[in-house]
């Protein structure tokens, strides 16, 4: 039990930080620069630069109302984490905005591209342990309820028609321009993240020792081993072979294993694009 409490705490610590470097990259770089990016914060945004609300109050109203909205549609039960991840975003970009009244960067393009990549990362990060913000996702489900349509098409859509509206705010193109280039790096970034943090490798090995890895494999790092059955072209022999597949952080221990136990084994490793099964993705169709 209490090593669930102790995952359970890291998760939320991490979702913590993924939002208070979401929040930092808005407050420290693109609002101060008066560029806009989408969601609900580039919403509150064009808000701010029209009425001078706060972003944080603006994104934790226009948050509840979806929330509500959504509720009252589709009966949608919403967990813990989006409503963590709502107050605290929230939280953080009323205090972050309070102290941070001019960006860290003067050159507004380099204000887009730190600002993307802070908010991509500290909402990848957020993702990861099991987070999220609210926003735009919430109006794609109340979207996708009445109209076939995905929702990554929605959000696409509502984020292009919040960069674009930035121009009855600014009169600029320049900003608009600006406001895609955001939009563009934070969804790289993002899918870095993301991808990077499953990224998965499978593993053959060919070695005189193949019981004492599998063995080791198994016990230490708990991934499964599947022995294969080969023969040497060239020298006629049978040659077992295992077959792993590790995820990232695996990877750099079972090497270790490997030496450990045979110096001179022959290893073949290739990054797979996607792994589903017991413990790794679950098949979403």
């Amino acid at each position: 039990m209490s090593k669930k409490i102790l995952e359970q705490v890291k998760s939320y610590v991490m979702i913590t930080l993924g939002l208070l470097l979401f929040a930092f990259g808005w407050t420290a770089f693109l609002i101060p620069s008066g560029i806009v990016g989408g969601g609900v914060s580039g919403i509150s945004s064009l808000i701010f630069f029209t009425t001078g609300m706060p972003v944080g109050i603006m994104s934790l109203i226009i948050n509840i109302i979806l929330v509500l909205i959504a509720m009252k549609i589709l009966g949608a039960k919403f967990g813990i984490n989006t409503v963590f991840g709502i107050l605290m975003s929230s939280f953080f970009f009323i205090l972050l905005q309070h102290f941070i009244k001019q960006p860290l960067v003067d050159d507004p393009f380099m204000c887009a591209l730190i600002g993307a990549m802070l908010s991509g990362l500290g909402v990848g990060i957020a993702f990861s342990n099991g987070g999220n913000s609210g926003g735009t996702d919430i109006i794609a489900l109340i979207v996708t309820n009445f109209y076939n349509v995905s929702p990554g098409r929605v959000i696409i859509y509502i984020d292009i028609l919040i960069v674009a509206s930035s121009y009855l705010v600014f009169g600029s193109v320049e900003k608009i321009v600006y406001g895609y280039v955001v939009m563009g790096v934070f969804g790289y970034t993002l899918d870095m993240v993301i991808e990077g943090n499953k990224q998965s490798y499978q593993m053959m090995i060919f070695s005189k020792n193949n019981a004492e890895i599998a063995d080791r494999i198994g016990n230490e790092i708990q991934r499964g081993v599947t022995l294969l059955k080969g023969t040497g072209w060239y020298t006629k022999h049978e040659q077992e072979v295992l077959l792993v597949v590790a995820q990232k952080q695996d990877r750099q221990a079972i090497m270790k294993i490997i030496k450990e136990c045979d110096d001179s084994a022959f290893i073949s490793i290739a990054k797979v694009s996607g792994v589903f099964g017991k413990n790794f993705d679950r098949i979403k169709i």
